[in-house]
């Protein structure tokens, strides 16, 4: 038998089960589109969907012509390679309908735009991202789409609000590439978000003018905010922070230490307004409400009072969904438990992967770069592994837990899978693991859904009568408990390990892996053990850079038997944090610039490598050295422009040179050195900027 034939047979005995499939291979085809090194020319696109037409038009034609049965796993395969080429002809078209100016030069002067998003910084600065942007001397056609804003210094002058105009001066720039080759890559993610430039502003910001009148999406913010500080006023301390930030997704009043803890914890997502949390809250809610229409007998005789429950569960997620600020983690939940109570709607079972591939497809039509996002990966990667696992539990005959113990196994249960499934996802973004994630969450999560979400619900029930005291009191004990774990759980020896960053193919390939154990039938899902196992076995082998340099050549990062040593204790802090995190520490900058590697004094410092004698001149006068510096050493790296031509026999790097390039990485090799740059590990794609 030919692998062809085995593969149609294949295709054929599956058939009825091959819709999970579906989100799978468009997937694959926009995974393909976004680790393409160039745009696809408008010839190759125009190929691509004659190639979706005519997979279509081979497939119909077949099944007219011999029947669904007759025409066996022809019309499957068939649909597969459209589905892959239409992966890559979704994801181009929503790259270019997104397509928007960004600055080209560094800009400083008078801002004026309409707020259309308010969030907080990693150093916990105000932001704001402006639309109808106009900048101070730079031509209409030339101007962002949108700019983002971090606000610094003396404020106070104005509220933020969605809808207010208001005015400031700020510096802006281009959005910032990668830090190394492979990392990453702020660019994309802005080109999305139609963000054309981001800064700062030291001055206070002024309102220039008010927000019109009868906006919704204002009326639904002053709602959202109103709850919030009206939560933080019942509730004081971390406790009411905590629950103001799970019942309309507002951050402000969490101090950095309680955010720390919940991070090193593996809790996080709790605080976060995701699939948990819209579960919980649909979930009580359909209970309840069917519950509750069960004890009028007329009522439940005479309706479907679970379609009911559906319909009062679905407004309740929208109305979550509203409050929570519509940011794309919540809609992507949404968009979940949409499906979920659609099917119950339509009488269909809600828990499948059928309704799990049906919501990837939703989220992947409407946002497709989100397939490269942290988000998209954990949650549709928890929600397929707790499916698939709770369905063959679901099937299994053997042996079964008395039915007093089956609520707490199901907590341990969709705990482990859960943090099996994600895991992998998170480590390779974030770049560690927390140990005792495991234990935390065993302990906090039965908490979170069994007290907290139906108390902030009955918070919202009773508010109308001026009893939510009563639930907000139900709910403190509850917070200040999971609050309790997370501090006392990250603070225990080895709580928190780091990891490197992964090559590319790894999370790829744990993910076909994982799809393949799901998704395939019998013995045959056996294949995905080795796929999984080749990611992990290539993420082991990784091997960092020995040297890392910046775009400015103002910071490097020579590799030693301690860590990654760094030639400053401070500035270009976000590049060198990155660094340290892609290397699997979990060092400070101040700490990695005390180790060792590196000799001379400040602005001419020289270390070895590969045998090689490398100079880093900085500072006033640094391009006058290069000569002395070529004399003594081998390669120089110049945190300036050099003026005129390197000595002979001596490789100069200057600023002017990583304009061009980007940021450098070099590895030592039995040949010498080889150079990899990010410019051409990134490619020229609409988000990428020309280098001047």
């Amino acid at each position: 038998m030919t692998p062809l034939s085995w593969i149609l047979r294949r295709v054929e005995a599956a058939r009825g089960r091959l819709f999970p499939w579906v989100p799978v291979l468009l997937a694959v085809g926009i995974g393909g589109y976004f680790q393409l090194l160039q745009e696809p020319t408008q010839m190759v696109l125009w190929g691509l969907g004659l190639m979706v037409l005519a997979c279509l038009g081979l497939a119909r034609w077949a099944i007219w012509r011999g029947g669904a049965q007759m025409a066996g796993g022809a019309p499957p395969i068939l649909y597969a390679l459209a589905l892959l080429c239409g992966g890559v002809l979704l994801a181009s078209a929503r790259t270019h309908s997104v397509a928007g100016p960004v600055l080209g030069f560094r800009f400083y002067g008078a801002v004026e735009g309409r707020i259309v998003m308010i969030d907080r910084s990693q150093s916990d600065a105000v932001r704001l991202t402006l639309d109808q942007v106009r900048l101070s001397g730079v031509r209409p056609h030339k101007t962002p789409t949108r700019v983002r804003v971090s606000l610094h210094g003396t404020q106070g002058f104005m509220v933020p609000e969605p809808g207010l105009r208001v005015v400031m001066t700020a510096h802006l720039s281009a959005p910032q590439g990668p830090v190394e080759p492979g990392g990453f890559d702020f660019r994309r993610m802005a080109w999305f978000r139609e963000i054309g430039a981001v800064g700062y502003t030291r001055v206070p910001v002024l309102a220039i003018a008010p927000v019109p009148r009868g906006e919704v999406g204002l009326a639904v913010h002053r709602l959202r905010m109103g709850i919030s500080s009206w939560v933080q006023g019942q509730m004081r301390g971390e406790a009411g922070a905590f629950a103001a930030a799970v019942m309309t997704g507002d951050r402000s009043g969490m101090g950095q230490g309680t955010l720390a803890a919940l991070r090193g914890s593996n809790l996080a997502h709790l605080l976060a307004i995701s699939g948990l949390h819209m579960g919980l809250l649909t979930g009580f809610i359909f209970s309840f409400s069917r519950y509750a229409m069960a004890l009028m007998g007329g009522l439940a005789l005479r309706f479907s009072t679970k379609k009911i429950a559906a319909v009062l569960a679905l407004g309740a997620g929208a109305f979550y969904y509203a409050m929570s600020g519509g940011n794309v983690a919540t809609e992507r939940a949404f968009i979940m438990v949409a499906v979920m109570f659609g099917a119950v709607l339509i009488d269909r079972r809600a828990l499948t992967l059928r309704a799990v591939a049906m919501a990837a497809i939703i989220v992947l039509c409407l946002r497709p770069e989100t397939l490269t996002e942290p988000g998209f990966q954990m949650s549709f990667s928890a929600t397929t592994a707790l499916v698939a696992v709770f369905g063959w539990l679901r099937e299994w005959r053997g042996w079964r837990a008395p039915r007093w113990a089956r609520p707490v196994l199901a907590v341990v249960v969709s705990s482990a899978v859960a943090g099996a499934a994600t895991g992998p996802f998170g480590a390779a973004h974030f770049n560690q693991i927390s140990h005792f994630g495991l234990i935390a969450n065993l302990i906090s999560v039965p908490v979170m859904g069994a007290i907290v979400m139906p108390g902030a619900v009955l918070a919202g029930v009773l508010a109308p009568f001026g009893l939510s005291g009563v639930a907000l009191a139900v709910m403190r004990p509850a917070i200040e408990w999971i609050l309790a774990v997370a501090h006392r759980v990250s603070t225990l020896d080895g709580a928190v390990g780091h990891v490197p960053t992964p090559p590319g193919s790894v999370l790829p390939l744990i993910a076909v892996g994982g799809l393949l154990v799901v998704l395939l039938q019998g013995r045959v899902r056996g294949a995905g053990l080795p796929v999984l196992m080749a990611g992990f076995l290539i993420w082991s082998q990784v091997v960092r850079p020995d040297l890392l340099v910046s775009q400015s050549g103002g910071l490097i990062g020579v590799m030693t038997a301690q860590g990654r040593a760094l030639n400053k204790p401070r500035g270009e802090g976000f590049s060198a944090t990155s660094w340290l995190e892609n290397d699997g520490e979990g060092a400070r900058q101040p700490a990695a610039a005390g180790r060792p590697g590196f000799h001379g004094q400040k602005g001419a410092l020289w270390f070895e490598l590969a045998g090689l004698k490398v100079f880093h001149l900085s500072g006033r006068g640094a391009g006058a050295r290069v000569g002395a510096a070529c004399e003594k050493g081998d390669m120089v790296i110049l945190s300036a422009t050099l003026k005129g031509a390197a000595p002979p026999g001596c490789q100069v790097i200057d600023r002017g040179h990583l304009e061009t390039t980007g940021p450098l990485a070099l590895f030592h090799e039995d040949g010498g050195l080889r150079i990899v740059q990010t410019a051409r590990a990134t490619g020229l794609r609409p988000w990428v900027q020309p280098a001047r």
